[in-house]
């Protein structure tokens, strides 16, 4: 398998915009049904060996909502034994929409979403979404590869972290794959931010991911951001050189694009130098504690050197 293949925006355009949409509607679900987590952590997805899960959720009877993204079918299964799924494949929005929650009607399941895209370019309703139906295998497979591999790296930048850290999830409203570390400050959050935002930079964060690439910015690449962003950070060296600070709503996005990334000598050191360099640029403009500068693998045994 192919380390890191190449994932042109324009290429998956269509097909992306479309299984976008599908992963909202899952997401919504997620969000409805499960026990809500501090920074929200209840409810993005997380990876498989297959493609993506919600998780468990629900009581009394857990069920789960799974992308087979190598069968390209979407599998709902119940605590109870009962297991149902459909083909991703020739689907509309609408049809998607329709089939997910007769399944969870079948199953006895009663959900509620407000049934409309989240900062998309439209806000048709899912159920009258036909527009929406492009499912191109070959490319789906091709995100899911990207997606495992960067997956695999980010667990990896994790490790070397000992201090408070997210999971590795992907985000469905954002369609990006992110795990962020904590300072372990509490901040003063606006009341006047929405719930989304109050939760979640409610603490200082030094976050971390990769993301597939939208209209503003129309090429995969991995990122980092410190928020709240320290004065300055923008002017904080990175490596490796061709890496550099965007502006982003008010702030600076640390970017490293994919296909400079993929096309260096040793791809994932690559990522890992650019990801810890973005750290530490936020790091040193917060007075991170010492305590929480990262250590190889997250090692805390004091004697594993002796022995």
């Amino acid at each position: 398998m192919e380390l890191f293949p190449a994932m042109p925006y324009e290429d998956w355009l269509e097909t992306k915009d479309t299984v976008h949409r599908f992963a909202q509607i899952v997401g919504k679900v997620r969000l409805a049904a499960s026990t809500r987590r501090n920074h929200w952590w209840n409810v993005p997805f997380h990876l498989t060996g297959r493609g993506l899960t919600t998780r468990p959720m629900g009581l009394p009877e857990p069920f789960s909502i799974d992308f087979d993204l190598v069968r390209h079918r979407l599998v709902v299964d119940k605590a109870d034994g009962r297991s149902a799924e459909f083909s991703l494949i020739g689907q509309s929005v609408a049809d998607f929409y329709a089939n997910l929650f007769q399944v969870l009607d079948d199953f006895g399941v009663a959900v509620e979403i407000l049934a409309v895209p989240y900062d998309m370019t439209d806000s048709t309703p899912f159920a009258q979404d036909a527009k929406h139906a492009a499912y191109d295998p070959a490319l789906v497979t091709r995100y899911w590869t990207v997606l495992s591999q960067v997956g695999q790296v980010l667990e990896r930048y994790a490790a070397d972290f000992t201090g408070k850290t997210s999971p590795v999830h992907h985000f469905w409203h954002t369609f990006d794959l992110a795990v962020t570390r904590f300072t372990g400050r509490v901040v003063s959050v606006p009341r006047e931010s929405d719930a989304v935002t109050r939760e979640a930079y409610s603490w200082e964060v030094i976050s971390a991911g990769f993301w597939f690439g939208d209209e503003e910015r129309p090429w995969p690449a991995f990122y980092s951001y410190t928020a709240p962003e320290p004065k300055g950070l923008d002017e904080q060296p990175l490596w490796p050189d061709w890496a550099v600070w965007v502006p982003s709503r008010g702030s600076h996005l640390a970017i490293l694009k994919y296909d400079d990334a993929r096309q260096s000598d040793d791809p994932v050191a690559t990522v890992l130098g650019f990801l810890e360099s973005a750290y530490r640029a936020g790091a040193a403009l917060t007075g991170c504690d010492e305590a929480l500068v990262p250590r190889i693998e997250g090692v805390t045994d004091p004697y594993l050197e002796e022995s």
